[in-house]
């Protein structure tokens, strides 16, 4: 489709990687986000993955784990051989990666952070990564990703927890 190239798009096509991109159509403002992305999308939530720019002792470090899961701020600091984590404002994630929030992309970004992928990705043939712009998300190998991203696979996700069902009578 035209109009949908991106930095990440590029690098897949220079790096001629097998890839899809998928359009979709959900407000980067509603609640559980990467869920209702999933379902516009007809795949298995756990195969949509988010990418959340962080500061890992004052460097930027991209985290992207499973929209089923919430990062786990240690583990992620552990994985990088960093002793503390936390989420990069808003500000300086967009200025680094060139990307805007609800559209930051793992590949091709403006200044390439260390990035850290949830091991969870390599359980799947293929994952969904944003491509780059808010409604476009590109389908690839997880091990292609690892290659581009040259990113370490670690467990940096903790399950989030299921919601509790009210009984009503």
């Amino acid at each position: 489709m035209a109009g949908q190239g991106t930095p990440a798009t590029a690098l897949l096509a220079k790096r001629k990687v097998a890839h899809r991109t998928h359009p979709y159509d959900v407000s980067p403002d509603a609640p559980n986000y990467g869920a209702l992305v999933a379902e516009a999308l007809g795949v298995p939530p756990e195969r949509v993955f988010k990418s959340l720019v962080t500061e890992v002792d004052g460097t930027l470090t991209v985290a992207v784990v499973p929209v089923t899961g919430e990062l786990d701020l240690k583990a992620l600091a552990a994985a990088v051989g960093g002793k503390r984590a936390a989420l990069a404002d808003r500000a300086s994630a967009e200025r680094a990666t060139g990307y805007v929030r609800g559209g930051i992309s793992p590949l091709g970004q403006r200044r390439r952070l260390p990035t850290v992928l949830d091991e969870t990705a390599l359980r799947h043939d293929t994952v969904y990564v944003s491509a780059g712009r808010r409604g476009l998300q590109v389908e690839l190998s997880p091990r292609d990703l690892v290659i581009l991203t040259d990113a370490a696979t670690a467990r940096i996700a903790a399950v989030r927890p299921a919601p509790r069902s009210v009984a009503g009578g």
